[in-house]
């Protein structure tokens, strides 16, 4: 990163680029200077412009709201035009040619070292051969009219897109939120920090939810307002399906109604899967088992059949479907006399 008016430049290797890397050295660049200028000039890549326009460019979103956090307004340069920012491509050719050539380091940190002490000792104390004179002495000039830094650090946060499932949830890193259910079937826009997530309209980009990050896998978050006023009839009818099984399934698909009502929709078909893979007698005792233990998790279910029971096998025999012998005999019968 080249100031424009003094050419005091900011210089600094990483092994590969991201947008949170693009953000971080941005910052970094901001602190070595002591301030943050109030317009950029960047070029077109990924990291800083998703969609390269001469009239209405799409900024990356990380990217804006860094340079927002620092009161920085981004200008891309006009697309193949990089000639817009020659000062700074003319630093980046500077630096090849005098500080780098023939040069081998041992490791980045090295070499990070090395061009920390020429920029200090050789960039900054020459005569510039456009300004005619000292880029540091012309910093110094242009370090007043630099912004000053914000207080804090920029929390960074990763952006995703998540539809909402039926059940009114969204999944991120295998936890669960809960999303307004006029969203349910919907795309929404996800911030997922390091100790919060929130949720947004794509449209409005409006914050529809917000919750601290879930602790481990499988757990839930949920907004009160997301719960629905009362249980569907459908969630009683698979209720009644699984009490079918037996007294221990009955009493679990009771608890999971009682304690999520229509968001247990998924758990009990769940537990009607569990049921089809294995003995309705092994998922009853299972069920017996965490329900007198206080227990209302399908996975501890499904961990518990899975030490205890084995899935049982595929039938040979059904009662409506006749033995394959049968389809056999017809199809010998309606082939006989047939010539190959």
């Amino acid at each position: 990163m080249t100031l424009s008016n003094s050419r005091h430049a900011f210089r600094k290797v990483v092994w590969n680029s991201s947008t949170e890397m693009w953000c971080r050295l941005h910052e970094e660049a901001f602190m070595f200077f002591g301030g943050a200028p109030r317009t950029i000039r960047l070029d077109n890549l990924k990291e800083g412009v998703i969609k390269p326009d001469i009239y209405d460019p799409q900024i990356n979103a990380l990217y804006a709201k860094m340079l927002e956090h620092h009161s920085v307004i981004a200008l891309p340069c006009r697309p193949y035009a990089p000639d817009l920012k020659g000062k700074v491509e003319s630093a980046v050719g500077y630096t090849q040619e005098t500080a780098l050539k023939g040069r081998r380091f041992e490791s980045i940190e090295e070499h990070n070292t090395f061009l920390a002490h020429w920029n200090d000792r050789w960039a900054a104390t020459r005569i510039h051969g456009t300004t005619k004179q000292q880029v540091r002495a012309m910093f110094e000039q242009e370090r007043p009219f630099l912004l000053p830094l914000p207080t804090t650090r920029f929390e960074y946060y990763r952006i995703c897109q998540r539809t909402v499932h039926f059940d009114g949830y969204i999944e991120i890193d295998k936890a669960y939120y809960s999303a307004p259910p006029r969203c349910v079937g919907r795309k929404v826009i996800v911030h997922v920090g390091r100790l919060w997530l929130r949720i947004l309209d794509p449209a409005t980009h409006e914050c529809l939810r917000e919750f601290p990050i879930a602790t481990r896998k499988g757990q839930r978050r949920t907004n009160e307002a997301d719960r629905p006023k009362q249980t569907p009839p459908k969630v009683e009818n698979v209720a009644l399906r699984i009490a079918g099984a037996g007294p221990g399934c009955a009493a679990f698909a009771r608890r999971l109604v009682e304690e999520r009502g229509a968001l247990a929709l998924r758990a009990l078909f769940g537990m009607l899967d569990l049921l089809r893979r294995y003995d309705a007698d092994a998922v009853d005792r299972a069920c017996l088992f965490a329900s007198t233990s206080g227990i209302g998790s399908l996975r501890f279910i499904r961990t518990y059949l899975g030490h205890h029971s084995t899935p049982t096998k595929l039938k040979t025999e059904h009662r409506i479907i006749p033995e394959i012998e049968t389809y056999t005999t017809h199809f010998t019968t309606l082939t006989q006399g047939a010539t190959p």
